[in-house]
C-alpha cells in the first residue's frame, strides 16, 4: 500500500478519470447483462401463451366454478 502514496500526492482533482479498472468493471457488467438478456429471450421463447379452455381450467382447479372449498379442521 505504501507504493500508492506517491501516486495519491500527484492526483489532480480536476483530471480524475475512472481509468482501466473502471472500464473493466463496466465491460464485465455489460457482458453480464447481455448474457442475462440472451438467457431471458431463450426462456421466454419456450413459454406457451395460449389460454386454456374454460372446461379444462375449471376441472383442474377443483371444479365448482373454479373455486376451491375451504378445508375444515
Amino acid at each position: 500500500m505504501t507504493h500508492l502514496v506517491p501516486l495519491a500526492a500527484e492526483v489532480d482533482e480536476d483530471k480524475v478519470t475512472p481509468g482501466v479498472l473502471g472500464f473493466i468493471v463496466f465491460a464485465v457488467m455489460a457482458l453480464a447483462v447481455w448474457g442475462l438478456m440472451k438467457s431471458l429471450n431463450k426462456h421466454m421463447a419456450k413459454v406457451d401463451f395460449k389460454e386454456a379452455d374454460d372446461e379444462s381450467s375449471a376441472s383442474a382447479s377443483g371444479g365448482a366454478g373454479g373455486k376451491a372449498s375451504p378445508a375444515k379442521g
